[in-house]
């Protein structure tokens, strides 16, 4: 019988490094986690069955992002989403399947929506955001109200450490997502305060997590917003090199997001075209862990290339 609790299957779950034993606990629970689910939901045992395998759905999560088959994941993800809903209705306060929605939702949504459908990938954010603050606890209870002001979001940040890193991650990806798609809203604007306090906390408990991907969400706020709401080209910059060192140019988020929010605002077309020509002649999988993200991409990469006559004056 294996035992999914023993100690050697168990996967740190606040990074996404390239390690054998995450690789192989991701083929394990692929092969496993199904029938062990339904096996216990059916002898009423499904609390404690989540609670003793708390590295079962950030693994679930993970074997997503490593698919390389972008039209294979844009099908699993929902229905996978719609289960692990179901099973938090059996344990509600469980933290792992809350980060996983918060993950999941985030991730689906940016992957899959938001170039098509603004409008439900705005749904989908607000719907990873809660999710990401009820996995944060008491901690993440300022969060929720969040016209209540910027101290009490700084205050709970203060209380945060690398326990509730990856939960803090996805919540700021979310709440930073869903304020770039609605700077058009007074509400919108009214939060970016608070979201990029969560997100320089994020970067002070880990600037390294997920290949950078703090740096890379801060260099495209900061490229993105005019100087009256906190924008500088020149610190995005900044940041988004840091994220290309930190990934060796091998997470495709970064250049896509150095061409789409710097190059086009300082209008340097050459950067534009170097940074997607990286992507579109690279090797999605040269990265495992963030295939998916890579393939995708690389076909935003050629989209984007398609527009570059009209981007540059």
């Amino acid at each position: 019988m294996i035992k999914l609790h023993h100690s050697k299957f168990l996967v740190r779950h606040s990074t996404f490094s390239s390690q054998h034993l995450k690789a192989a606990m991701s083929n394990l629970v692929g092969a496993v986690s199904l029938s062990l689910i339904f096996s216990f939901f059916f002898s009423g045992c499904m609390q404690f069955a989540l609670r003793a395998s708390p590295s079962l759905f950030p693994n679930l999560a993970a074997t997503i992002f490593e698919e390389c088959d972008p039209e294979l994941a844009k099908t699993s993800i929902p229905p996978n989403l719609k289960l692990m809903e179901g099973l938090l209705k059996n344990d509600p306060e469980n933290r792992k399947i809350l980060t996983t929605l918060s993950m999941g939702f985030a991730g689906y949504s940016l992957l899959f929506v938001e170039p098509e459908d603004p409008e439900r990938a705005s749904a989908f954010y607000l719907r990873a955001l809660e999710y990401g603050i009820r996995a944060l606890g008491d901690k993440g209870a300022p969060l929720r109200n969040r016209d209540g002001g910027l101290e009490p979001v700084r205050a709970a940040l203060k209380n945060m450490d690398q326990n509730d890193l990856e939960a803090l991650f996805w919540t700021t990806l979310s709440w930073n997502a869903w304020i770039n798609l609605n700077l058009h809203k007074p509400n919108a604007l009214a939060q970016l305060s608070a979201s990029e306090a969560c997100l320089k906390r994020v970067l002070e408990l880990d600037e390294h997590f997920f290949y950078g991907a703090p740096h890379i969400l801060m260099g495209a706020a900061l490229a993105a917003r005019p100087p009256l709401l906190g924008g500088s080209p020149e610190k995005a910059r900044e940041h988004f090199e840091k994220a290309l060192q930190e990934n060796h140019g091998k997470f495709f988020l970064a250049q896509i997001y150095f061409a789409k929010y710097y190059a086009v605002r300082v209008q340097d077309k050459e950067l534009f075209s170097r940074v997607l020509a990286e992507v579109i002649h690279g090797n999605p999988g040269e990265l495992k862990e963030v295939c998916l993200i890579n393939r995708v991409m690389q076909t935003r990469a050629q989209e984007l290339a398609k527009q570059s006559e009209d981007l540059f004056l």
